[in-house]
């Protein structure tokens, strides 16, 4: 007997709010998280704007030692799950806990603690580095701690897939379950990358938009005027639960996984498929898997980076995949307010699409002004759409060529 999984409980650190109830509305009222960077001077950069989370004390969730030993991702990472769990009513005791595992992703990892010791190691020499060094930055370290945090002993792993790495996660996570591996997953994307290094380095790619003076429009995904990403942070954290343990201990459900495609590229390091034939693969998995017609899809939460490449490669992917139909899908991309939280993008994109069926809410793609003629599908633009939807795919591409596609419907 096929094991269904279903989503009981989600927790979200971002730009946009430190809980799911803000950041929904957030969310739905096409609100930016997207701002000049306070947490270091700019002066130097080409690209001084980020989506920081801002106002995040980690000895709300957790005490100031272990806070002290934890990278901001880690700490990010902790705080949303804890959130997602109470969020589930799920109480992890001697009875389940082999069968409760956790699957974090993180693009870069701990990248804040390794230029603060790198510093330290130029300036002060090898002894000043910290013993934590290392159990700082690793990105595996999200999963370690969630699972020292929340006590659950199942299945633990990461995956490190750049900016795929949340869904990845979460696929493999929906893998672990249907296997019977475990019956509840914790699983998600946590990064913390807005610093000084990796600003500089994602500049240097040509990657980040320089539309510092406009800020909240500085992410406009699939307008003729988009000129990069734009960074940002925080953690999405869900949990998944087989549905026959979810009903028997009364969980409220958000929404199914129902299915999971992925493929690589094997083109470029960091550019995408000039085709998208990647990230049409894993879409056409994703949709394979599910049992669905291309045609019942109603929704596609978009990587849409509001980068050149990007956006025009999805667009061609999703035609490639749904043909004319493609032109009645509602697509959008809501880094248009989040910002791209590379590793974590995935995270707090799959809890938009569960949201979104739940709720009835398509997210609008914000900033979408100038049509792009070569980007010509439903963008969702500048307002959220109220409408009952049944069937979603939520996309993620990283750097290497890594593509993952969620297919997402509503829970009947």
């Amino acid at each position: 007997m096929s094991r269904r999984i279903v989503i009981t409980g989600i927790g979200v650190i971002t730009s946009l709010g430190l809980d799911v109830n803000s950041f929904w509305s957030g969310v739905v009222n096409g609100k930016s998280g997207i701002s000049l960077i306070e947490s270091f001077d700019t002066s130097d950069y080409d690209t001084k704007i980020g989506a920081e989370v801002k106002n995040f004390h980690p000895t709300n969730y957790m005490e100031k030692k272990e806070a002290r030993r934890m990278d901001r991702f880690v700490q990010f990472a902790v705080a949303a799950a804890k959130q997602a769990v109470e969020d589930s009513k799920l109480e992890i005791n001697e009875d389940n806990t082999e069968r409760v595992g956790v699957l974090i992703g993180s693009g870069i990892g701990g990248m804040e603690t390794f230029e603060k010791q790198a510093q330290n190691l130029i300036e002060k020499g090898p002894r000043r580095v910290s013993p934590f060094f290392i159990p700082m930055i690793i990105p595996d370290m999200a999963s370690g701690q969630v699972s020292i945090a929340t006590g659950a002993r199942g299945p633990n792993l990461t995956t490190v897939t750049a900016c795929a790495s949340g869904t990845h996660a979460l696929g493999e996570a929906y893998r672990i379950i249907k296997n019977n591996d475990a019956d509840v997953m914790i699983a998600g994307g946590s990064e913390a990358t807005i610093t000084r290094l990796a600003l500089a380095g994602f500049s240097s790619v040509g990657a980040l938009s320089r539309r510092n003076d406009e800020p909240e429009k500085a992410s406009c995904p699939f307008d003729a005027e988009r000129d990069g990403f734009v960074m940002g942070e925080g953690a999405g954290i869900l949990i998944l639960e087989e549905l026959q343990t979810a009903l028997g201990r009364g969980a409220k459900i958000y929404a199914e996984i129902v299915g999971y495609g992925l493929s690589g590229d094997a083109y470029h390091i960091t550019a995408p498929h000039p085709e998208g034939i990647g990230a049409a693969s894993a879409m056409q998995r994703a949709v394979q898997e599910a049992g669905w017609k291309p045609e019942q899809v109603d929704y596609i939460n978009a990587h849409g980076t509001s980068t050149k490449q990007n956006d025009l490669l999805e667009t061609k992917a999703i035609k490639k995949v749904f043909g004319d139909y493609a032109y009645k899908l509602a697509v959008s991309s809501t880094k248009s307010m989040t910002g791209h939280l590379l590793g974590a993008a995935g995270g707090i994109e799959a809890i938009i699409t569960a949201l979104a069926l739940k709720n009835g809410i398509i997210p609008p793609t914000t900033n979408y002004e100038n049509p792009d003629p070569d980007c010509d599908l439903d963008y969702v633009p500048l307002e959220a759409r109220t409408k009952q939807i049944s069937y979603a795919l939520s996309n993620s591409f990283g750097f290497g060529g890594h593509n993952a596609a969620l297919a997402l419907a509503k829970y009947e």
